[in-house]
C-alpha cells in the first residue's frame, strides 16, 4: 500500500513540476506523463522492468525541478544566486532502440 502511495507522489510532483517548466512543449510533457502512467497503471512494483521506469521517472523529476525557479532560488524568489548541476549522461537509453 505504501509503494503505491508513493507512486502516486512522484506522479503528482511530476506533473506539477511539469506545469512550471520553461518550454513550449510542457503541456505535450504533461500528457505524455499522464499517458506514461496509465499505460503502467497494472505493472507489479516488484518487477525489475518497473523499478527501471521508476528510477527514470524520479531522473526527469530531478530534471525538471532543475529549471524550478523555487528550487533554483533556494526559497527565495528574490534571490539572483541559481545553481545548476548538469550530469554527463542524464538519462538512460530505451530498450527499443
Amino acid at each position: 500500500m505504501s509503494q503505491s502511495r508513493e507512486l502516486l507522489h512522484l506522479y503528482r510532483k511530476l506533473l506539477r513540476s511539469c506545469a512550471t517548466y520553461p518550454s513550449r512543449n510542457r503541456w505535450g510533457i504533461y500528457e505524455a506523463i499522464q499517458e506514461e502512467f496509465r499505460a503502467n497503471v497494472h505493472l507489479s512494483p516488484d518487477d525489475p522492468n518497473t523499478q527501471k521506469k521508476i528510477s527514470v521517472a524520479y531522473k526527469g523529476l530531478s530534471q525538471l525541478r532543475m529549471y524550478d525557479a523555487a528550487v533554483l532560488s533556494r526559497g527565495n524568489p528574490d534571490s539572483p544566486n541559481w545553481e545548476v548541476t548538469l550530469e554527463q549522461n542524464p538519462m538512460p537509453k530505451p530498450d527499443d532502440r
